[in-house]
This record gives structure tokens, C-alpha cells and sequence, in this order.
């Protein structure tokens, strides 16, 4: 049986580039096969908006030559397009909506998790990270969030350095002039929130959690759940450490090629830095959709009440509910 804790990726930047896709998830989603529930209207007029964005990419699919510079992030001759901001809480759709307009747009593109950008900028560097960002028609950041300062000035300094070049679409849980609040000293970064809010119209999306019904099936109990295929599995502690040394830019690559993760001894995790390195690994998880079972205390006890509360509360919250959904899916209860 493999061990996550044995695993090391050192993916080179061309390599990560090459990851920028939809996950396994949402590889087969597309426009047609979002659903949406006629109790809110806003998920049909959602998918009505994200269909008219994605057929001016494919009408503009041969633009001029561009002119393009990383301080600036302008482009001699062209109008800044509007991007798309996909609003809304946890389990609507956002992400079905994102990814379908990826399939639908020409190329060339990208898909990937805010989480995921940042790590890639901080494992690049910024100058390098908008010159391979520039290249794209779209960029698709799945849950665009601001926990901290250091992310606020990254984004900002991104947007301006590939828009209008570069058309972007994000999900969040937080309007684009919300970002920040109740992380942050955002008061002092209204500017920096406001230059972020101005490259999007916002797509507000109502709705239902899906997987709020799996929440039920989220103790993962003391007996282990089999799963098939190639799997690892790691002891909750050790897998921590071992997230610390691993940059979080490799953490997609940590899982190539299995098929399930299995983790014994959930426990409370006391250190809110190792906390948020779970989120992402769950993320990642969720999204390649690795198999998941483990051990231990419940999905609801994982994350101490005060981080729930705090700053990072909807990470948190994502990360309940998708392991919620996991490991329903593990036990084969139907979503």
C-alpha cells in the first residue's frame, strides 16, 4: 500500500502549466448538463450568463495582435472586457458553471483554484507567472478568496498585469467588494478590493448545499472503509509534517495515480497552519476525485470551533463539506 508521506513531486513549471485543466471531477460537466433547481430562479439565469460569456470568447476567438506588458497589463487597440464572477455559497453549482465554461471556450486557456494560483505565483514568482498567465484568452479561478494582505496586493497585481489581454472568470462565496472582510484590516485595502471588484460583473448564484445531505454519514467511525484501486494510506500526524515540506504548488501531483487516500486518526488539528494545509490537500482531493476514508473524530470536530468562526471560516466550511461528501461516497451513500 502506498504512503502519501513517501511521496515528494517536484513538478517544473512547465509541468504545472500543463495541469491547468479541469479536474477529473469536472471533466465531463458541461452547459447542458447543469441543472438547475427551479426553486431558485437565479441558478437558470446564472447558467443563461455564463452561456452569453462564453459565446463572445468563441466570436472573439481571432483577435488582433496584441501588445502586452506585465507592469501595465495593457494591450495597445482593445477595449478591457468585463470578467465573470460566479457568487454564491457552498454546493450550487459554481463550479459545475466554471468548468463548463472552460470546455465551451477556444483555446488557449486555464483552469485552476485560486489556491492554486497563489501557490504557483509564490513558486514562480510574479513576473514569470503573468507572463505565462498572458498567453491564455481565459483564466478560470475556482474559489476566489482573500484571507490575508499578502494575497490582496497578489491579486491585484495579477489582474492589472493580464487584463484586459486576458479574460478571467472566478467562483467565490463572497461578493468581489466583500472580499477580505472579517480576515483582515480591509479598511486599509479598500483601493486594492475595489481595483479586484472592478474587473468582474457579478453572477449572483441562490441555492441549496447538495451535499448538506451527506453531512449525516460524516463520522468516519474507528473501522476503516476498503477502497479499491491503488491507495494510500498515512496516520493524520505524520501526513501534517509532511504536508509542511512539500510546497503546496506540488500538492495536486502528491495524488497522481490513485485511486483512493485513506487517513487513520482524525483528530482535532490544533495548529491552524497545518489546519489550512489540509483544506488545500482536501481540495485537491475532492476535485481529482480521489476516493477518501479514514479514521477517527468526526468531519465537524476536525477544525476547532475558534477557526471556524475566524478569519478562514469558509474555507473551513468547504472542507466539511466536501469531506462530508467523500466520505458518503466511500460508504456508497447516493448524493
Amino acid at each position: 500500500m502506498e504512503k502519501l508521506v513517501d511521496r515528494s513531486p517536484t513538478l517544473r513549471a512547465v509541468d504545472l502549466a500543463a495541469r491547468f485543466t479541469p479536474p477529473r471531477r469536472f471533466a465531463g460537466v458541461r452547459f447542458e448538463t447543469y441543472v438547475p433547481d427551479p426553486a431558485h430562479p437565479s441558478q437558470g439565469e446564472a447558467l443563461a450568463a455564463v452561456e452569453r460569456f462564453a459565446a463572445g470568447l468563441i466570436e472573439g476567438a481571432s483577435p488582433p495582435a496584441r501588445r502586452w506588458s506585465w507592469r501595465r497589463g495593457s494591450v495597445a487597440g482593445t477595449d478591457p472586457p468585463p470578467g465573470r464572477y460566479l457568487d454564491g455559497g457552498f454546493g450550487i453549482g459554481k463550479t459545475h458553471l466554471l468548468a463548463a465554461l472552460w470546455h465551451a471556450a477556444p483555446p488557449p486557456k486555464a483552469y485552476l483554484t485560486f489556491e492554486e494560483l497563489t501557490a504557483v505565483i509564490g513558486f514562480m514568482g510574479m513576473v514569470a507567472a503573468v507572463e505565462l498567465f498572458a498567453g491564455y484568452r481565459l483564466v478560470c479561478l475556482d474559489e476566489f478568496e482573500l484571507d490575508d494582505v499578502a494575497n490582496t496586493l497578489m491579486a491585484v497585481t495579477f489582474l492589472r498585469s493580464i487584463v484586459p489581454a486576458t479574460k478571467v472568470a472566478t467562483t467565490s462565496n463572497a461578493l468581489p467588494d466583500k472580499l477580505g472582510e472579517g480576515r483582515f484590516s480591509v479598511d486599509e485595502f479598500r483601493r486594492e478590493v475595489a481595483a479586484i471588484a472592478s474587473h468582474f460583473d457579478v453572477v449572483r448564484i441562490d441555492g441549496d448545499d447538495y451535499r448538506a445531505r451527506t453531512r449525516a454519514a460524516a463520522d468516519p467511525g474507528q473501522v476503516m472503509v476498503p477502497l479499491p484501486g491503488l491507495v494510500s494510506c498515512d496516520e493524520l500526524d505524520g501526513l501534517l509534517a509532511h504536508l509542511r515540506r512539500v510546497h503546496p504548488a506540488q500538492f495536486g501531483a502528491l495524488l497522481d495515480g490513485l485511486d483512493g487516500v485513506m487517513v487513520e486518526g482524525l483528530h482535532p488539528i490544533a495548529n491552524q497552519g497545518d489546519a489550512l494545509l489540509f483544506v488545500q490537500l482536501v481540495d485537491e482531493l475532492y476535485d481529482a476525485e480521489v476516493a477518501f476514508a479514514a479514521t477517527g473524530c468526526r468531519v465537524d470536530e476536525l477544525f476547532p470551533a475558534s477557526y471556524r468562526r475566524g478569519g478562514y471560516r469558509k474555507k473551513y466550511g468547504r472542507a466539511e463539506s466536501r469531506l462530508a461528501a467523500m466520505l458518503a461516497e466511500s460508504a456508497g451513500v447516493s448524493r
